[in-house]
């Protein structure tokens, strides 16, 4: 299986945070599953080193290589992931979402038939079968 990290997720595996969810945990130590990160989540990290370096303390060189050290594949954004953000859409009675690095990844995940990980509460809202939220 094809798995995506969200951002958080990806920060939470490479650092064996106590917060990485047990259930994410297995998936991403299955020899069987290729896991990815996208160049979103770099994007995203920078923006946050650069804004708030004592609450986001990587940058994004240090994440790519700690994917890189990891086994981690790269995904780079491409023309029908943009494409696809005009399609996504939330459930009717879900609560608002605006993180636009959020709407990328799951867009990425959708269109390339990977599972997206997240524990993002608000994430689960959107109707797309790739999301799995632990």
């Amino acid at each position: 299986m094809n798995i995506l990290l969200d951002t958080h997720i990806l920060l939470w595996t490479l650092s064996n945070d106590p917060r990485l969810p047990e259930k994410a945990r297995k998936l991403i130590e299955d020899d069987r599953n290729e896991i990815y990160y996208s160049i979103v989540s770099l994007w995203e990290v920078q923006i946050k080193h650069l804004a708030h370096p004592d609450a986001m303390p990587v940058s994004a060189e240090t994440l790519k290589e700690y994917c890189e050290q990891s086994g981690f594949q790269k995904i780079l954004v491409r023309d029908r992931h943009i494409f696809a953000l005009a399609d996504l859409k939330r459930k009717k009675d879900a609560p608002p979402h605006k993180d636009p690095f959020d709407r990328m990844l799951i867009c990425q995940a959708s269109v390339e038939n990977m599972i997206f990980i997240t524990h993002d509460s608000l994430i689960p809202g959107y109707d797309e079968p790739c999301i799995f939220g632990v």
